[in-house]
């Protein structure tokens, strides 16, 4: 996927900064999500399950859960459960969540289940890092896939091995904030920026008078708020709605070597250079010879391979690229050349080693 082309109207804008909420651009520490997670069993499954006779802890989980129920198994029962399937549940916990308020979860096969579609989770405790159980989960799953199969041939649409469950799990248990504790609050900057920092804090201060938010580095801006739990929930709603004059981003090009994608940020410049493009392809193609012996020779039949190998070079020519002050034109140039996504990474690179390149060069 080639992304240039297809945003150049949008890169074309002028570097002038625009006004954001703080809300935008900061939120107050301390107030997270946290991650759930629990082990948990699928079942009602149209015989697309875990083969237990390779999954013992399929087997092991479904023993004791029928255990809690008051049934016990024997030791050497031979279990074999095709509708049954080992999941983990995944789950966030908002913050300031209160017993019996319903969250969404997602339950992924961690066996060999060929499907969980249609299937049903059963009661699964959902645990903290610190081994709490703050969720309990339940429900019948959607899957957003399809397959079908037999005699060997399989088709299938989308992905068949998770699914999701909304409001599939009920919170019994509250995580305990910071928020109305202490005289100050502090905000943190999605992105480390002084600058952003500096204006976050004097936005704050000129809406609500001067000492009310101070920076304390370019990622914390403290703010010095009401004790009272209700006054500080509309101090904070105040502060969010505060606009404030945005700051210009660093330049950066974002390189996506497995997918070829390239996107470049309105701060991104180029200074003037030369680059010389041309494509090298290598093609070899194999045709089967039959070499035959002679009649009553008692010879025997030989097949060899015949290699053919061509190597074909473009022309490649040298392009000046004059200094471009905004994104823009350096689209425009790089789409002049001809390459593809491909070569163009390599010539991006090439671009920043010779100090043309006035940004940041990412690749992920």
């Amino acid at each position: 996927m080639f992304l240039l082309g297809a945003v150049v109207a949008w890169m074309g804008w002028p570097l002038e900064a625009h006004a954001l909420r703080i809300k935008e651009v900061a939120a107050v520490q301390g107030v997270r999500t946290n991650q759930l997670t629990g082990f948990g069993l699928v079942v009602g499954l149209d015989g697309t399950g875990d083969q237990t006779s390779n999954m013992a802890y399929t087997t092991q989980g479904m023993s004791n859960y029928l255990q809690q129920l008051g049934m016990t198994l024997p030791a050497d029962a031979k279990l074999q459960m095709k509708n049954v399937a080992a999941v983990l549940v995944t789950a966030q916990l908002p913050a300031f969540a209160q017993p019996g308020q319903l969250i969404d979860v997602t339950v992924s096969s961690m066996g060999n289940a060929k499907s969980l579609r249609g299937g049903t989770l059963i009661t699964t405790p959902l645990k903290g890092v610190d081994g709490e159980i703050y969720a309990l989960a339940q429900g019948n799953m959607l899957v957003g896939g399809a397959g079908a199969g037999g005699g060997g041939s399989k088709v299938q649409i989308n992905h068949l091995s998770a699914g999701r469950i909304p409001s599939g799990a009920q919170v019994e248990r509250t995580v305990p904030t910071g928020f109305a504790l202490g005289e100050t609050i502090d905000l943190g900057l999605n992105s480390a920026d002084f600058l952003t920092a500096r204006r976050v804090a004097d936005a704050i201060n000129a809406k609500l008078g001067a000492g009310t938010a101070s920076a304390l580095d370019g990622r914390v801006v403290r703010l010095n708020a009401p004790a009272d739990a209700n006054a500080r929930v509309g101090f904070l709603a105040t502060i969010e709605e505060i606009q404030m004059e945005a700051t210009v981003p660093a330049a950066r090009v974002i390189v996506n070597t497995r997918t070829g994608s390239i996107v470049m940020n309105q701060a991104v410049t180029l200074g003037p250079c030369a680059v010389a493009h041309g494509n090298l392809s290598v093609s070899i193609s194999s045709t089967p010879v039959v070499s035959q012996p002679n009649p009553l020779s008692g010879g025997q039949t030989v097949v060899a391979e015949k290699a053919d190998i061509k190597i074909t070079q473009e022309p490649g020519k040298v392009i000046q690229m004059d200094a471009s002050p905004q994104l823009s034109d350096l689209v425009r140039m790089l789409n002049g050349l001809g390459a593809t996504p491909q070569d163009l990474l390599a010539i991006l690179q090439a671009i920043k080693a010779a100090g043309a390149l006035n940004a940041e060069l990412e690749v992920i």
